[in-house]
């Protein structure tokens, strides 16, 4: 997938692989012995853990210390308490992933003036500018994810039928951008598709956003959940009223790699590499505190996923074998399609 998003000032992506340091640029930063924290919106996803183990293994090559790790839990306040503490400790540098955008801004903001160097994931908050409040933001290309998974989902939606789209109440570039997406490509390739919206501002609330997109629209034909976590939430809760809908979702989580390895609601995934969006932000964390001119916006392509390639996607995405449940559930669908085509 090429890249068709742009950044949060309208800034053409410079592909992140095209971030690399110098043999020359590598020794001074190992002989520097940086410190970087990271402070993230939550660490128990799977996404949150590849991108960590993304950014310690570059900093490890260049002999930086990932000193510390703050789970924000989905809280801003939690958020610019971390970032005020880190702004008085002996760090080179921090990066973050903003949780909304005006709440964060001035501790984020207030981070960068005590010196140190500052590296966004996914999102810059209101008014923040590049060069002079953060080094760069580093992202996957939302909008094309949000594209292909429009496309995907077109595939389970009939003429004349309605889709929704599951978003998050919260104001985030990323996922803002999925959904722009989403719409704008449904509305270019499918007029005729009806779209209704349903927003949660807590992800305990994605799955009663799910139902009662269902109920307020009869023959609801699909849907789009702007992630993945919220997505299972949604199937989780369908499943229970015995409600079976074609799901498209963005990240290919461990959770929604087997519903689709198990033919379950979920038909597509845009997946993001947080591996190596980690890999990435890592290395022009180090640029900058060298002093390197970066790029205002660094960026990734996705890469969509189907039941039918899931196993080899897990792969590339995560870098590690898929869990023994998908194969064997792969397996086992594809013994049962073989078995119908039989009879």
């Amino acid at each position: 997938m090429s890249i068709a998003g742009l950044g949060p000032h309208g800034e053409r992506a410079v592909p992140a692989d095209q971030i690399q340091l110098t043999q020359t640029d590598a020794a001074q930063a190992r002989g520097r012995r940086f410190s970087v924290a990271v402070v993230l919106h939550t660490t128990t996803s799977d996404w949150s853990k590849q991108e960590l183990a993304g950014i310690a293994a570059a900093l490890g090559l260049y002999s930086a210390a990932l000193v510390e790790v703050v789970d924000c839990n989905f809280d801003f306040e939690l958020q610019v308490a971390a970032l005020a503490r880190l702004a008085r400790e002996k760090v080179d540098a921090v990066i973050s992933i903003p949780i909304g955008n005006a709440r964060v801004a001035q501790a984020h903001r207030a981070l960068t003036q005590s010196g140190r160097r500052l590296v966004l994931l996914d999102n810059a908050p209101t008014g923040m500018l590049p060069g002079t409040d953060y080094a760069s933001v580093v992202s996957t290309d939302n909008f094309g994810l949000g594209q292909s998974c429009a496309a995907m989902l077109s595939a389970h939606i009939p003429q004349g039928g309605a889709a929704g789209i599951l978003g998050y109440g919260i104001d985030f570039f990323a996922t803002h951008e999925r959904e722009i997406a989403f719409r704008k490509w449904m509305g270019s390739h499918r007029p005729d598709v009806t779209l209704v919206r349903e927003r949660f501002a807590d992800l305990d609330g994605a799955g009663e956003a799910a139902l009662a997109m269902v109920e307020k629209t009869p023959g609801l034909s699909g849907i789009f959940a702007v992630w993945d976590v919220p997505a299972m939430k949604a199937v989780q809760a369908l499943a229970q009223k015995n409600i079976d809908i074609p799901i498209t979702t963005v990240d290919l989580g461990n959770e929604v790699a087997l519903d689709m390895a198990r033919h379950g609601m979920i038909k597509g995934v845009g997946a993001q590499l947080p591996y190596d969006q980690g890999s990435a932000a890592a290395r022009v964390t180090l640029a900058a505190l060298l002093g390197l001119p970066v790029p205002p916006w660094v960026a990734l392509a996705g890469r969509e996923v189907t039941p039918s390639d899931v196993i080899e996607a897990y792969q590339v995405i995560w870098h590690l074998p898929a869990p023994r449940t998908i194969i064997e559930s792969v397996r086992s669908s594809f013994a049962a399609q073989i078995q119908d085509a039989g009879e």
